[in-house]
């Protein structure tokens, strides 16, 4: 097992290393004549880039100082996204460089088409006298480097089947090689810090409101139309912090919610370093309570210690446990990362002695609970844990690895609700999965 796991490691490793080998010569080698400060720089750059990413994560699991996480988490985590959107951009360069390439020497060969013929001068019938030399033609000036320019074009297009640039193209120097390299690498490096950039922004800007109406059957008339906001992933760290926190419960009491449910993932980090960020927590307002269950980062950051912490901030946890509400049950199941602990979920505590004549909304954590909420008659499961993918693509992996990435969807007899999240893990930037806190309004089809 120690063997797969380091050959496995190595091969991850490998794949990395080969992917920023490939940013690094589209977007410094061959962007540039030879070897120089410009490559050096770029090698440093991104090895620099690196080692701050793992610094971060490596600061953050092993509980280091929180100033130590808050220097290194910025940048690292920045560029963990930034080098994710820049190997994607220089991959779809690849698709538009022979393009360019093929536009440019088009124009060129146009160009010389359109050009006149040069005139050849006429030969010189004047009588040369006999024993008397022939006079000399006139010798352009030798600027002692005529092949410098031709052997650069030459050497920029080497391998690659294509003529060097003639000297009378508008791109001879530098090549037309070289030319297309530096416009693709320009443009796939502005691409990639645009949507980084605009992703961040998303996130630290706050969270969306989203409603979502969901018919219960057995909800009683006199319930019909209650609200539930509903927020999970808020995942306050050494990136986001009490100011984020405020936002975030500013958005939940702006949509005057009946209930409020925080589904997991609260922070990433301990209550002594975090403690004063999720201050903001105890001003939540909601005509039945606030409601809390683990995720699987509370486990990472001392579960224990957490849900003595939102209990004295007003939240009420959940730790396999339900309340009656006047027209529902509520439930509440621990994440499945506590079962190393001994605090894994128990539905059969949560579930199995309650009257299923009445609706029951489950608050759990991860969407992969679902199957066992269907099989305790469960009406509507609340989740979130998959932030929608979060970058894109990395919502295909997600999609893979949770029954349902995001939205409402129907198991049986049981619905279940996926959050995006209100905040972001590693960079706090989201592209192509906005962050959100959802309104779920119960409806009663007696209604």
């Amino acid at each position: 097992m120690v063997v797969v796991f380091a050959l496995v490691a190595l091969a991850v490793v490998g794949v990395i290393a080969t992917a920023n080998w490939y940013v690094w010569r589209r977007l410094f080698r061959d962007t540039t004549r030879g070897p120089g400060p410009v490559r050096r720089i770029g090698a440093v750059v991104i090895a620099g880039g690196w080692v701050l990413a793992v610094g971060a994560l490596v600061a953050e699991r092993a509980g280091a100082p929180f100033w130590l996480q808050r220097v290194l988490a910025w940048p690292g985590f920045l560029w963990l996204a930034l080098s994710i959107y820049l190997l994607l951009a220089v991959l779809a360069g690849e698709i538009v460089r022979p393009l360019l390439r093929r536009f440019l020497e088009r124009r060129a060969a146009g160009r010389r088409q359109a050009e006149p013929e040069p005139r050849t001068p006429a030969a010189d019938t004047r009588r040369i006298p006999a024993g008397t030399a022939p006079p000399k033609t006139p010798e352009a000036p030798d600027t002692g480097t005529p092949d410098a320019d031709a052997d650069a074009d030459a050497d920029a297009d080497a391998g690659t089947g294509t003529p060097a640039t003639p000297p009378e193209s508008p791109l001879a120097l530098p090549s037309r090689r070289l030319f297309v390299s530096r416009v693709v690498a320009g443009a796939a490096a502005a691409a990639a810090v645009g949507t980084v950039g605009y992703g961040t922004y998303g996130v630290l800007n706050g969270p969306s409101v989203k409603r979502v109406t969901v018919p219960l059957a057995k909800l009683p008339r006199a319930a019909h139309g209650f609200r539930i906001a509903v927020v999970s992933d808020i995942h306050l760290g050494p990136v986001l912090g009490r100011g984020f926190a405020q936002k975030v419960v500013d958005t939940i009491n702006s949509t005057q919610p009946d209930l409020i449910a925080v589904v997991g993932d609260l922070v990433d980090g301990s209550v002594k370093d975090l403690g004063p960020a999720a201050a903001p927590l105890a001003q939540l307002k909601a005509r039945h309570g606030a409601y809390f269950v683990t995720g699987n980062h509370e486990y990472f950051s001392g579960a224990e210690q957490w849900v003595a912490e939102v209990r004295r901030l007003g939240l009420i946890p959940l730790e396999n446990a339900r309340t009656e509400l006047p027209h529902f049950d509520l439930a509440g199941v621990n994440d499945v990362a506590g079962e190393d602990e001994g605090q894994g979920p128990d539905y059969a505590k949560a579930l199995g002695d309650r009257d299923r004549a009445r609706a029951c909304v489950l608050l759990a954590h991860q969407p992969v609970m679902i199957h066992d909420a269907v099989d305790h008659g469960v009406d509507l499961q609340l989740s979130g844990h998959t932030h929608g993918g979060q970058l894109w693509p990395g919502n295909l992996i997600a999609g893979a690895a949770n029954p349902t990435l995001a939205g409402l969807e129907r198991y049986g007899d049981t619905q279940l609700y996926v959050s995006r999240g209100a905040g972001a893990w590693g960079p706090p930037t989201r592209v192509g999965a906005e962050s959100d806190i959802t309104v779920v309004e119960l409806a009663s089809r007696q209604a």
